[in-house]
């Protein structure tokens, strides 16, 4: 309840507390010092000039209160937003420990997925800034080349590393250790035209998106993807709803005969696949006249279709790039904001207690993640009811039952084991590893 409280408050925010009143406001004020400046320089006479500054300081007065009252209501919108903000993230008892930093031998991963993550969100000029401050010195990269090769237990730094910018697209699965990598002409071309995309989606115009679908229907076919279709199936409607609603030209490619022309020009190539939808917006022409409360009602609901068919796109065109639909640094600072005040608790009690934290390979507690961050299948062993591990996978006995590898061990006498589910009896080899 309280981050939707928290959502309002951002919307008020965002409503009310804009600067640019203010901006129009400071905009008038030169306008009028502007104008009165030329009045005086041109006429070049003392009264002139005495009469007209006379005039202007009611004008000007008048300004300066709005400017003044517009900048109240932000500051105060502003204060109002700092008290929700207290509310809804309460201060957490204790603090977590600083001696030790688990992410400072990956600091070039750490700067990649700030690179990528800037580049994703189409801000090049601030990505090639911070790829050229963020490379490390030729002298760095000496040192720690003479430090790899005098203790073998350090961080292993590249030592092919490509001299120019290369022009390939780098995938999630690559990391780079020289961020000019990310500087390819190849990946930031890619990404305005993801944005380019995006913008027209946003303004309602599909034709950008089926086209980039179109030329991509081959890979995503391969993936089972039906992008391509659900924009067809949308230009449809949309074409379908007239000018009174997609704003386009009252001409015979709009309305309900545009709608028709397209799907007999578009909607051949899907019948294998999508025959049923298009037999419905092909029978829903004859309710055209009262299609809301006709059968085909919903499916011409569209308020939240070019949303859906926008994060569609971006799902699959990064995809194809090899890269995540969500920005991973983004998911980790999101994934993590959430769990801190867990882990903040956790930390305070067990000092409190004396204890620590010895699982290795797990959190000593659960974390509250949505479902959408949760990108991996948990399997805990009924036996030990620990959570599976690498080094401790789940194995499906012949039974059909599933436990830990160690557990499964500890039950094993020798060779041979009894199922602790189930009379049933077999050998530990005839255990097969499960990948949920």
């Amino acid at each position: 309840m309280a981050f939707l409280q928290l959502q309002k408050d951002l919307d008020k925010l965002t409503g009310s507390a804009k600067l640019s009143d203010a901006v129009h406001d400071v905009d008038k004020i030169i306008d009028l010092l502007t104008s009165a400046r030329d009045r005086v320089a041109a006429a070049n006479d003392p009264h002139t000039t005495s009469l007209t500054l006379t005039k202007l300081q009611n004008p000007i007065r008048e300004e300066i209160d709005g400017l003044n009252s517009d900048l109240k209501h932000v500051y105060k919108a502003q204060s109002e937003f700092n008290k929700s903000l207290k509310t809804s993230f309460s201060k957490a008892m204790g603090t977590l420990p600083t001696e030790h930093d688990p992410m400072e031998p990956h600091s070039a991963l750490i700067n990649r997925a700030i690179a990528m993550h800037l580049l994703r969100e189409g801000q090049f000029s601030v990505a090639s800034t911070f790829i050229n401050e963020a490379q490390p010195s030729p002298e760095t990269t000496r040192y720690m080349q003479s430090q790899n090769h005098s203790s073998p237990s350090t961080l292993r730094p590249a030592t092919s590393r490509p001299q120019q910018p290369t022009d390939t697209v780098i995938t999630e699965g690559d990391i780079p250790s020289d961020l000019t990598a990310l500087q390819s002409q190849a990946l930031q071309s890619s990404f305005a035209d993801m944005y380019s995309t995006l913008s027209a989606l946003r303004a309602h115009n599909l034709l950008p998106a089926i086209n980039w679908a179109r030329e991509n229907c081959i890979e995503l076919e391969a993936r089972g993807s039906n992008l391509e279709f659900e924009l067809c199936k949308l230009q449809y409607i949309w074409l379908f709803k007239g000018p009174s609603v997609n704003g386009l030209p009252d001409t015979p490619e709009n309305g309900v005969s545009g709608a028709l022309q397209y799907a007999r020009g578009n909607f051949s190539r899907f019948q294998q696949r999508h025959l049923r939808e298009i037999q419905q917006l092909s029978a829903s022409l004859v309710y055209w006249e009262n299609l809301e409360s006709s059968p085909y009602g919903p499916i011409f609901d569209i308020s939240a279709a070019f949303e859906e068919v926008a994060s569609s796109f971006t799902r699959e065109f990064c995809s194809l790039l090899g890269l995540s639909a969500e920005s991973p640094l983004y998911v980790a600072a999101t994934a993590g904001t959430l769990a801190l005040p867990q882990l903040v608790k956790y930390t305070f009690k067990a000092k409190a207690k004396g204890t620590e934290w010895t699982t290795a390979n797990e959190l000593a507690f659960e974390t509250p993640l949505p479902r959408s961050m949760m990108y991996h299948s948990i399997f805990v062993c009924p036996v030990s009811k620990e959570q599976t591990t690498e080094s401790n996978p789940p194995v499906i006995l012949p039974c059909g039952h599933v436990l830990a590898r160690e557990s499964l061990q500890r039950l094993a006498k020798g060779s041979r084991y009894k199922c602790p589910y189930c009379p049933s009896e077999g050998i530990v080899k005839d255990a097969k590893e499960i990948i949920l």
